[in-house]
């Protein structure tokens, strides 16, 4: 090798010395500094964190519990009564057209058609068992099923009784 070569790899190996030197010196003060920079919490992240671990359910032991049950029952009526399922309308066409109608008008899920065949055992029955089978649901014996409420547990008894009435009253 020539003298100018050897001179060109000193300089260029002092060069890449250098430049790793200020590598690791840039390394090490990102370590340090990310280990002093708290990290930013978005208020809306930390509020979803705390929802997601939050107890589901409180156990209620003595007095103070049966108070606090009773609270958080009133409460839950409360906010129930608020949410009223179609305007709170008795109007048992309305309900029928918007909620019923997907399966008794067509017998979706064995549901009795609106017609003297469909709907005869059961008025047999009775309104007041009817009205029970439209608000706590009901399977029957040959597989139907009656979701509780029709499945919309916003609607008040009063409803359902108008509903059911209406149905009734229109019967084929």
């Amino acid at each position: 090798m020539r003298n100018y070569d050897l001179e060109f790899l000193k300089h260029f190996s002092m060069v890449i010395g250098f430049l790793m030197l200020v590598t690791v010196g840039l390394m090490a003060g990102a370590y340090f500094l990310h280990g002093s920079v708290p990290p930013e919490v978005d208020p809306a992240a930390a509020k979803r964190t705390e929802s997601r671990i939050a107890p589901s359910g409180a156990a209620y032991a003595g007095s103070t519990g049966a108070a606090a049950q009773a609270a958080a029952k009133a409460a839950a009526l409360a906010a129930a009564s608020a949410q009223v399922a179609y305007g709170g309308t008795t109007d048992g066409a309305v309900i029928y057209q918007n909620l019923c109608g997907a399966c008794h008008t067509n017998g979706v899920g064995m549901a009795p058609t609106l017609t003297a065949a469909g709907m005869g055992a059961r008025a047999a029955k009775g309104k007041e068992t009817l009205y029970k089978h439209a608000i706590e649901g009901f399977t029957g014996p040959d597989g139907g099923i009656m979701p509780p409420k029709g499945g919309n547990p916003a609607l008040t008894d009063e409803q359902i009784h108008a509903t059911v009435d209406w149905m009734m009253a229109n019967v084929k």
